[in-house]
């Protein structure tokens, strides 16, 4: 057995570890730590047998106090819903448009809005209604397919657009190419027109023009204005949801894209709904 080394500066003990000539002394650890390390066991032991801890075999030990985080935020979730509760009954006693006349009211409405359109609209129409080209319609603008007030925005969310509600909005736009309604000269002659109908400098009376008035102004307006009670978008502005080159226009004219959004009436209360409504009007283009 090795004899213990005593540091002669000291008279401590070493641990008989030496690096470059210095050695390690074995003093005893303080007693405030030693006293403090057996505190947090008991600690800890008391813990056990108060509150959940470990698991078992059917399930866990659930402590003497019963206590979960669960009841805790189904607690403060109820306290919430009673302090908006308030603002939600509002929300639905009165109508769309005295909804911006009461500034407390519009103020919770626009955040609680904002909650559910990211919840549940910015995975399509992009964070704030900014919108995906080619594939979503931009909501943050005042170009508007189907009506921009606060009603025609509350209807479009209720009922969607080509969903499978029975009041859903629905418009169709012919496949002109595909079903061989216009030839592939007359649709290249189409998408000319349409592009100089955004610039301002479209002829109608030209066989285009004419071809335009007989097929297409019926939906789009005789100068491309677009018609909202029919879902016909305009078409004399440089606002364009599937691409604006002339390749992107032969395209939809040929074989239409019909995009679908979904009727979120019955999945959201009305409060939400009218909060959603209120929201999306107030990005920038509500009308």
């Amino acid at each position: 057995m090795a004899k213990t080394e005593i540091d002669a500066a000291t008279g401590v003990p070493t641990t008989g570890h030496e690096w470059d000539g210095v050695k390690e002394l074995d003093n005893p650890l303080p007693k405030w730590w030693v006293m403090t390390y057996f505190v947090t066991i008991a600690v800890s032991i008391v813990y056990v047998f108060l509150y959940p801890s470990f698991p078992t075999g059917t399930g866990y030990l659930k402590g003497s106090l019963g206590h979960t985080e669960r009841i805790s935020v189904e607690q403060r979730l109820g306290e919430a819903r009673a302090a908006q509760s308030q603002w939600l009954d509002q929300l639905t006693a009165v109508s769309l448009e005295e909804i911006p006349a009461n500034a407390e009211l519009l103020t919770f409405a626009r955040q609680g809005g904002q909650a559910a359109f990211n919840t549940n609209c910015a995975g399509c129409h992009g964070v704030g209604g900014g919108g995906q080209l080619g594939k979503y319609p931009v909501l943050a603008d005042d170009d508007w397919i189907w009506g921009g007030d606060l009603e025609a925005i509350h209807t479009t969310i209720s009922y969607g657009i080509r969903s499978d509600h029975d009041e859903a909005r629905v418009s169709e736009m012919p496949a002109f190419g595909a079903d061989e309604i216009l030839s592939a000269e007359e649709i290249d002659a189409m998408a000319d027109f349409v592009l100089a109908m955004a610039q301002g400098s479209a002829d109608f009376g030209s066989d285009a023009g004419v071809s335009y008035l007989e097929n297409c102004a019926a939906c789009h307006g005789e100068q491309g204005e677009g018609i909202a009670d029919l879902g016909g978008p305009k078409l004399n502005d440089f606002v364009w949801l599937y691409g604006d080159s002339k390749e992107a226009i032969v395209a939809q004219i040929s074989r239409p894209q019909q995009g679908v959004m979904p009727a979120f009436g019955p999945r959201l209360d009305e409060a939400t709904v009218r909060m959603l409504s209120v929201y999306v009007h107030s990005l920038g283009g509500g009308q």
